[in-house]
């Protein structure tokens, strides 16, 4: 039976790649990459010769079956991403869980990760934080996930693509509020930087100053609230009419506000109604 090798790769900094992983992939039989383009230039800058498959999302189950196979079968795979940690908002994850389900070993070599990178540096509580890898590009799937979130008291991490990124902070700005936001941007490469501020002026910076590279977004979680907190079925009701005012019809504004806040979706519209025909 052979193994399988989780290993990380640097996330722009070659030299951040350790004696061990390249140990790693000189002993391995073959290695399984995202796009062996990205890959191939890694392994040749550490001088490592070994064939490679592609795996990726478009053919995680049926490409993981044969890795299985193949590791079943005695050889040995190291399983890398374009940068940084397999398996963290990667197809990697799938292949770990039909190893698992296989029972091939499967073990990792650490490396870089964007995530743990960007809080170290962001300056805000790390001592609790969640990950919440990438937004969906379609705004009401991208709100339905913010809104979800509004009172997380952890600090939140998220990943996002250039061409998203302004919409991303807009839509941030109008769920969570002015919270201070760390805005890290092509983490040990040159043009590392680390912006700091608020929703609203991250907003407006990025306005005048085009995104350019790859984000990690280091978000405040929601402070804890003095006064009493609010009556679970008025939130319920704030929430339903936000959701109206970006288009959701009253049923299914209902129906999310109940979910978020555990009160019965027939209640929430009801209370709705009521308020819209009083006013």
């Amino acid at each position: 039976m052979g193994i399988l090798y989780v290993v990380g790769t640097p996330i722009g900094n070659l030299g951040d790649f350790s004696p061990r992983a390249v140990e790693t992939l000189e002993k391995v039989d073959f290695i399984a990459a995202e796009d062996t383009r990205v890959t191939v230039k890694l392994l040749n800058h550490f001088g490592i010769k070994k064939p490679m498959v592609v795996y990726q999302k478009f053919n995680e189950y049926e490409q993981g079956d044969i890795i299985v196979s193949r590791l079943q079968n005695g050889e040995s795979c190291a399983i890398v991403t374009d940068a940084g940690m397999p398996c963290i908002s990667d197809p990697g994850e799938t292949l770990v869980k039909l190893c698992i389900k296989g029972d091939v070993k499967v073990e990792v070599v650490p490396g870089p990760s964007a995530v743990i990178s960007a809080l170290a540096v962001s300056g805000l509580s790390v001592s609790r934080f969640t990950f919440e890898g990438f937004l969906s590009v379609k705004r009401t799937s991208r709100m339905e996930h913010l809104m979800e979130l509004r009172h997380e008291r952890r600090t939140m991490v998220f990943y996002e693509a250039p061409h998203k990124l302004l919409n991303t902070l807009k839509d941030m700005h109008s769920v969570f509020g002015d919270r201070n936001i760390v805005v890290v941007k092509e983490l040990t490469k040159i043009h590392e930087t680390s912006w700091r501020g608020t929703l609203s002026e991250a907003v407006e910076y990025h306005t005048e100053n085009p995104p350019k590279g790859e984000y990690v977004l280091v978000l405040d979680g929601e402070q804890e609230k003095k006064e009493e907190m609010r009556d679970p079925m008025e939130e319920a009701i704030s929430i339903a009419k936000e959701l109206m005012e970006k288009g959701k019809p009253a049923s299914m504004a209902a129906k999310e506000a109940a979910k978020l806040t555990g009160q019965t979706k027939g209640e929430v519209y009801k209370r709705l109604i009521e308020e819209e025909e009083a006013e």
